[in-house]
């Protein structure tokens, strides 16, 4: 599946399904454009122009024939929560619940099986089983090149008696599109998109809890606590941040020596948050890892 970036606001331009049997192996496969009726966003990484756009479906033409390849079927994919939020958004414009109930995240396996990456780019784990990727970014060869690393995976499951990484997915009954005046304020860059250039700041209200010090590793987040993000995020920040503010927790801008818990997905990254984590000493938790932190935070101590 190819988006027109990553944010909330974002909408599919390609999509590509492979519907495989037990065993992994390939029953048929599936493939169409999609016309975003929007801006196509970082042209240069997929390759498809509003003129290429132009004369694909409506995702509203295409919702059904999509439910069909989804419906009783487990989604699979790399970086699976970003896929089926993007797919439970589209749904959700044309008024229609997403067919999937299920999903499995190719990048949590790899990490259950232990597989020597060097890191979660899919490109990475096709070379890991000897994979030959023939258009990168392009939906239909990236579900390929899926389907065929998968097999092994899955196989390598089984014989280790590795549990499949296997997460419901709510169905989403609610949805409020933002104004289209947010999209048009992506000035700038190639085709009129920078990544990162228009999402708006917003002011928030003042955490009313003290901050009880850093996050310990097995331990449950506390309110109060201070949490920075850095780097890509499949959920969109904004989501997040409003997600662990609602928790009791403190998002911080920047991180400091009183920083209780960075979470990054790319915590190799030389970012300035991730190399200020690393002189502080400060605990970093990827964003699934966060997810679930976030089930289960401790009130705040009374006074």
């Amino acid at each position: 599946m190819e988006t027109t970036g990553l944010a909330r606001d974002d909408r599919i331009i390609s999509a590509a399904v492979y519907r495989l049997d037990g065993r992994g192996e390939v029953e048929d496969h599936w493939y169409t454009l999609v016309n975003p009726e929007r801006d196509p966003g970082p042209v240069w990484i997929h390759g498809l122009t509003s003129e290429a756009l132009e004369g694909a479906p409506l995702f509203e033409d295409i919702a059904e024939e999509f439910a069909t390849r989804l419906e009783g079927r487990v989604l699979v994919a790399h970086n699976a929560v970003f896929d089926w939020q993007m797919i439970a958004r589209e749904y959700a414009r044309v008024r229609r619940e997403a067919p999937v109930r299920q999903r499995l995240c190719t990048i949590a396996l790899s990490k259950a099986l232990e597989l020597p990456l060097p890191n979660h780019k899919l490109e990475s784990l096709a070379a890991h089983f000897g994979v030959v990727q023939r258009r990168a970014h392009h939906a239909l060869d990236d579900a390929r090149v899926l389907a065929e690393a998968f097999r092994p995976s899955l196989r390598a499951a089984a014989e280790g008696g590795v549990r499949l990484p296997l997460h419901e997915c709510r169905p989403l009954t609610e949805w409020v599109e933002r104004p289209a005046a947010m999209i048009g304020q992506q000035a700038g860059g190639y085709g009129g998109y920078r990544p990162g250039s228009w999402r708006p700041s917003r002011k928030r209200p003042a955490c009313p809890y003290p901050n009880p010090g850093r996050y310990e590793e097995g331990k449950r987040l506390k309110q109060g606590m201070r949490v920075a993000f850095s780097g890509d995020t499949s959920v969109e920040r904004e989501l997040l941040e409003d997600r662990a503010i609602e928790a009791g927790l403190h998002v911080a801008t920047s991180l400091s020596r009183r920083t209780s818990l960075l979470v990054t997905n790319d915590p190799d990254a030389g970012t300035s948050k991730v190399v200020k984590a690393r002189q502080y000493g400060t605990p970093v938790v990827d964003e699934a890892a966060f997810g679930q932190l976030l089930r289960d935070v401790e009130p705040a101590s009374e006074a």
